[in-house]
């Protein structure tokens, strides 16, 4: 691939803009040696004023959502797509979130640009599980496991029944619960099943990826091992 079409896939400009950069001598390789549009250089080895490039296609990263943002690219609020860089948004191939999480849900969001990851990682074949840990405005009758792991609870409007879910009481009204699926705000209304609100709700696994330590707001990209862990 051509270095203008490269530098501006990754966001960093439009075609036009990026053949000023190489004008300017703000495109240089490791060395500081300026590069010319025609020249053939390793991605690893450029530098647009002195900093290295994003990685290239194929990157997964993963973000702490916070609450009052949306999983959109368009919204009349703020978007997931704020708390990155700017170019982010506008990548080649686009950068997508891996499956969704509302507005007033906090937690662990994975993105890509890797579309067959993306369908591996939400595919049900994968049995990739997600941990969520709720806030409830009432406290927990005792009976919510058995009917959470039963696999016959059946949401409100729907007709195939969930699949088992497992289900951790931390305090009276604090619980962990793990899904084998992804159905529409389908912890809300798995707790709205059996008589309760969700006031709180922050997911910290996927797959054996967890969000650890990462500060509210803030990303990290995901290396192999990252990745791996997710299908462990």
């Amino acid at each position: 691939m051509k270095l203008v079409k490269l530098i501006a896939n990754l966001g960093y400009g439009s075609r036009k803009e990026v053949q000023w950069m190489f004008r300017e001598g703000r495109i240089t390789d490791a060395e500081g040696e300026v590069l010319y549009a025609d020249d053939k250089v390793g991605h690893a080895q450029i530098r647009l004023d002195g900093e290295p490039l994003d990685p290239p296609a194929g990157v997964v990263l993963m973000m702490h959502k916070p609450l009052g943002v949306t999983c959109s690219r368009k919204d009349g609020g703020r978007v997931v797509y704020d708390l990155l860089p700017p170019r982010y948004r506008v990548r080649d191939p686009a950068l997508s979130t891996v499956g969704r999480l509302d507005r007033d849900t906090s937690g662990l969001l994975l993105f890509t640009d890797d579309g067959a990851l993306l369908h591996r990682i939400i595919s049900p074949k994968s049995n990739v599980p997600k941990v969520y840990e709720a806030t409830l405005a009432n406290d927990l009758r005792g009976d919510e496991a058995a009917t959470f792991a039963s696999g016959t609870l059946l949401l409100e409007s729907e007709t195939t029944p969930l699949l088992p879910a497992e289900l951790e009481v931390l305090e009276p009204r604090k619980a962990r619960l793990t899904l084998h699926e992804g159905r529409y705000h389908q912890v809300r209304r798995m707790f709205a099943a059996v008589g309760n609100h969700v006031e709180a709700l922050h997911r910290v696994s996927v797959g054996g990826l967890a969000l650890g330590d990462l500060p509210v707001g803030e990303w990290r990209m995901l290396g192999d091992a990252d990745i791996a862990a997710i299908f462990g």
